[in-house]
């Protein structure tokens, strides 16, 4: 099979271009390396079976010619994490709304099956938990700029589901939960990996807000293991689909765990989410997936427990000496401790 990946230089798109390679299928790998990353897929390069273009997701006659020349299509492409969505607003609805437009009228002239990857935080301000896919979506106010990026997501959401609705175009949608491991750094908010470069540097390790809220967080080979999945079956078109972890941990206490498997000598501070974000800044107390309907098309399960992500992730990072950030160097400020996905 040849599949395109939109946005596979990013953390979980050059795990999705592994997973496929070793399945033996093709690759193709679209990217503007806005959020992403040569690094990420500097292994592939020579792979025979790769082959990756550097352009914009809006840049519709590269992408219809991308589409053509594959059987399926994964639109990773997004503008990620709270800080970039916060300061960034504009680029953030312009990314996620147009570029999902483009994959999806390419991907309609051909009818190419699409699975476009969406996010917890379309669930918004809802206190229904845990969140199941038919649930209702809460947003706030639109002058909280902070809900510009999950509005954005839905409308991808919607669009996605009205190709095929109304003009047959197979298409699937996930909604991600915070999604870790190898590969993803902490520059646009993701708060394990900012954590973990906090504590090996010895930094203090920034909580945001009380700590309380809790989140849920899912290796990335679980979930690539659940995107290979669904697009390989039938029955997922037209539908959504969580894919998360039911183990849920306050901020609070990842930052201890963090702290206590590096061993390291940070303390842990808290930051008013004002100051870290702008004022105003709106947050979900809780944010955990049910899982069930994933579970029931394709038996999904994560496998992969909280400490060994950390564990994994912690070794990341202290293998590759291009990660290390010294204490010197780092001495900038706080970074995000609210992921996105």
């Amino acid at each position: 099979m040849r599949v395109l990946i939109t946005g596979g230089a990013g953390f979980i798109g050059s795990h999705l271009s592994d997973a496929y390679l070793a399945r033996g299928d093709e690759v193709f790998v679209l990217d503007d390396l806005s959020t992403g990353s040569m690094e990420n897929i500097k292994h592939l390069k020579a792979h025979p079976r790769f082959d990756y273009t550097i352009e914009s997701v809006h840049h519709a006659s590269v992408v219809a010619e991308l589409v053509d020349q594959c059987d399926v299509v994964f639109h990773l492409a997004a503008a990620v994490g709270v800080k970039l969505i916060v300061e960034s607003p504009v680029r953030t609805i312009e990314t996620n709304v147009h570029g999902t437009e483009v994959v999806l009228q390419q991907a309609n002239k051909k009818k190419k099956r699409v699975l476009i990857a969406s996010t917890s935080e379309v669930y918004g301000l809802s206190n229904q938990v845990p969140f199941r896919e038919d649930g209702n979506l809460v947003m706030g106010a639109t002058t909280k700029g902070r809900w510009s990026y999950a509005c954005s997501k839905a409308i991808d959401e919607f669009l996605a589901l009205a190709y095929w609705r109304e003009k047959k175009l197979p298409t699937t949608v996930v909604r991600l939960f915070n999604t870790v491991g190898p590969r993803q750094t902490g520059q646009y908010g993701m708060v394990i990996p900012t954590f973990v470069k906090q504590a090996l540097a010895g930094r203090p390790i920034t909580v945001y807000g009380d700590g309380s809220q809790t989140r849920c967080f899912t290796y990335v080979g679980d979930v690539v293991r659940a995107l290979v999945a669904l697009m390989d079956h039938p029955d997922a078109v037209g539908e959504v689909y969580n894919i998360g972890s039911s183990e849920e941990v306050s901020i609070q206490a990842l930052a201890e765990r963090v702290q206590a498997l590096t061993d390291t000598t940070s303390s842990i501070v808290h930051v008013p989410y004002d100051e870290a974000y702008e004022e105003g800044f709106e947050d979900m107390p809780r944010r955990v997936p049910d899982i069930s309907k994933i579970g029931s098309l394709i038996g999904y399960r994560p496998t992969v427990a909280l400490d060994e992500i950390l564990h994994r992730v912690i070794t990341h990072f202290r293998d590759d000496a291009s990660l290390r950030v010294s204490p010197r160097a780092s001495q900038a400020g706080p970074t995000p401790a609210v992921a996105v996905h």
